[in-house]
């Protein structure tokens, strides 16, 4: 930002070598949380004020070099890229039109009161009093990482309030680039050629960038590698935004919402991506836009005291009002006003992009004083926004608190069984998805070898396959606990530690049919353990990584509502429609149904499901055409002798080998009575 360094000091700073500058920047961003948690002040101000203290304006201990505008480049567009992730997009569709109803209210209010102000009570002409009105009316998430410390970045007021960001910050710019073209007389051929530019950049991304994610994260398993290209996809889309006219912040928040569906909740990538922007780059933003911050100008002189004064009391207030008639005019978003003001009230990129194009000497719309109104208009905005959102989400949180809705019972541990190396990440990354995330302890691995001459090999082939599977379920910082034992026979050494530990629900490898074996056969091990607990058991076997899926097929017998463990297997589905944000297609008899839809609407009323009637089992075989490789087929079936349990069952192991071998496949034995 040439301008801001042009009007520093000339003094050097006490710091300048660039190992101590990265190492005195990650002492800041390790010890700022611990000091000010224990006086109760969000850590994002604590950034903020500590690059106050060390930046130029304040003790001069850091110089302001690259790194600084590198990593707080990077910094925002996490935290856009970030709040586009965590967005249920199930949720989008849903409150899409009250974001961009907030949105409007949001930028319109504070646009009218702040062009009032800059013209009639800072005597600034008119295209620069809009300028700075879009500054005011536009804002950027920087309290955002607050909101997931609360664990609601998926209640509806988060949602409206992240829809409503990319729409005032879009029009914003939008307002910015005609004025612009207004001061450099821009024929309707550059407007032309701007609108070719934007569809052209969203249609590329909209397209390309879902089929590139789905091929890439299909191919390569590395953790590395993923997290590289998914950061490769956020660049790449903001420099294209760049390039249309548009904004990067624009860019990164779009690639977050294309690629969404491709990175579940609970995996080990979206740990990665939420790691390294929490640890590092989204506080060297703060910390950078912290040192652009002279207190000082604040007493310079009464004329620049009074444009920070204007800008900084309008922009509150307008962003206050916005918030609470939107929440006072929505049934839904009672009570949300404040985390809504929060959310949407700070301005940081947004508006220093705007100024820095307002200030630039070929456009010369704004003066130094608005500069220095604009940066301590972050640094208000910024405090009053991280106060004001972990005031909302601490309040919203305990209001909306209920441990009896959507929990799921608990059904003990989640077993996952290991035999091949080759399927320790699928089922592992499953059993993350269907696992009961409000208990800590919920996954449980094992492997069983033979207790033979061979077991000392045998025996630390599974010790490797379990500590794959438990670096996967750390990486996604969910607990599992490992377990590998010898016995005699593999299935009684499943049954065992089934009783032993209390385990729920079992996971187990649908391995491939082999020659002579009966029409009826899972495999020996599989059917002794089906015949061995009347506990849920899971036949799977994937094709793709269960993070990739698109739509699960659900086919359900008839009278499977009467079954021990019905709303427990629907819980389990419900889950991974969740975590995966996938479509649901439930086929059911008449008479279920409507158990479903009301178990749904009661518990999962965001997700995305189809209701199909199926009221003969024959009827399965055509949803094989309907299938394809993205995609898992669901047989919820039974034990025989049980309500549900039907004799073409029999038949279900050599029909899903022949005609289900395109698609991933699930056989699920629910929990049933003794």
């Amino acid at each position: 930002m040439p301008l801001l360094l042009t009007i520093m000091p000339e003094n050097p700073a006490l710091i300048t070598d660039n190992t101590w500058i990265f190492f005195l920047v990650l002492v800041i961003i390790l010890c700022s949380p611990l000091l000010l948690r224990r006086l109760r002040i969000p850590h994002i101000i604590g950034l903020l004020l500590a690059g106050v203290i060390i930046g130029r304006y304040g003790f001069n201990i850091i110089e302001r070099d690259r790194s600084f505008e590198i990593f707080g480049q990077v910094g925002i567009y996490f935290i856009m890229f970030l709040a586009a992730l965590e967005l249920d997009m199930g949720s989008v569709k849903q409150y899409g039109r009250t974001g961009l109803k907030f949105g409007a209210i949001t930028f319109l209010i504070p646009f009218g009161m702040a062009v009032a102000a800059s013209h009639y009570l800072l005597g600034f002409g008119l295209i620069t009093s809009v300028l700075i009105a879009s500054i005011l009316a536009s804002h950027t998430l920087v309290s955002y990482p607050i909101v997931g410390r609360f664990g609601i970045s998926r209640h509806p007021t988060v949602i409206v309030s992240v829809v409503a960001t990319a729409v005032a910050l879009f029009v914003s710019l939008l307002v910015l680039a005609v004025a612009v073209g207004m001061i450099n007389n821009t024929g309707w051929e550059y407007w032309v050629l701007f609108a070719v530019k934007c569809i052209a950049y969203g249609c590329f991304v909209i397209v390309v960038y879902p089929r590139a994610g789905r091929w890439f994260l299909r191919r390569y398993e590395d953790s590395v590698m993923q997290f590289l290209f998914v950061l490769a996809l956020v660049f790449l889309s903001a420099a294209l935004a760049e390039l249309a006219g548009l904004a990067g912040l624009l860019g990164a928040f779009l690639s977050g919402l294309v690629v969404n569906r491709l990175i579940p909740r609970t995996s080990p990538l979206k740990s990665y991506i939420r790691f390294v922007g929490d640890a590092l780059f989204i506080p060297y933003f703060l910390i950078g836009v912290g040192m652009l911050i002279d207190v000082r100008v604040a007493f310079a002189d009464i004329h620049t005291m009074w444009i920070i004064l204007v800008m900084v009391v309008v922009g509150t207030i307008s962003k206050w009002i916005a918030a609470h008639v939107m929440a006072m005019t929505s049934p839904m978003l009672r009570g949300g006003g404040t985390l809504m003001f929060g959310l949407t009230s700070a301005h940081a990129a947004g508006a220093l992009a705007i100024v820095m194009i307002g200030t630039d000497p070929k456009v010369n719309l704004m003066d130094a004083s608005v500069l220095n109104g604009t940066v301590m208009l972050i640094l208000f905005s910024c405090i009053i926004s991280s106060i004001a959102t972990n005031s909302g989400a601490r309040s919203l949180t305990l209001s909306s608190m209920d441990t009896e809705i959507n929990q799921g019972a608990y059904h003990g541990k989640c077993l996952v069984t290991y035999s091949q190396k080759k399927n320790v990440g699928f089922l592992t990354q499953l059993a993350m998805l269907i696992r009961n995330p409000n208990v800590a302890d919920s996954l449980m691995g094992l492997t069983v070898t033979y207790d033979d001459e061979s077991g000392d090999e045998s025996y630390r082939d599974c010790q490797l396959m379990l500590e794959e599977a438990r670096s996967i379920a750390t990486a996604a910082e969910v607990r599992m606990d490992v377990l590998s034992r010898m016995s005699n026979n593999i299935a009684g050494g499943i049954l065992h530690t089934i009783r032993e530990y209390d385990c729920g629900e079992t996971i187990v490898c649908l391995t491939d049919r082999t020659t002579g074996m009966p029409k009826s056969s899972l495999g020996t091990v599989i059917d002794n353990v089906i015949d061995g607990t009347n506990r849920e058991i899971m036949a799977v076997r994937c094709i793709v990584p269960p993070g990739t899926l698109n739509r699960v097929i659900v086919a359900v017998p008839q009278k499977a509502e009467y079954e021990a463990g019905f709303y427990k297997w629907l819980e389990h589905i419900c889950r991974m429609g969740e975590q995966l944000d996938c479509r649901l297609q439930f086929h059911a008899n008449t008479d279920t149904l409507p158990h479903i839809r009301e178990y749904m609407r009661k518990h999962h009323s965001l997700l995305r499901a189809n209701y199909n009637e199926m009221n003969l089992w024959t009827q399965i075989l055509p949803l094989s055409q309907q299938a394809g490789s993205d995609d898992m087929v669901v047989f919820v079936t039974a034990r025989p002798g049980f309500i549900s349990y039907k004799s073409v069952f029999s038949g279900l192991p050599l029909q899903i080998h022949r005609y289900f071998s395109h698609t991933s496949v699930m056989l699920l034995y629910p929990d049933q009575w003794e």
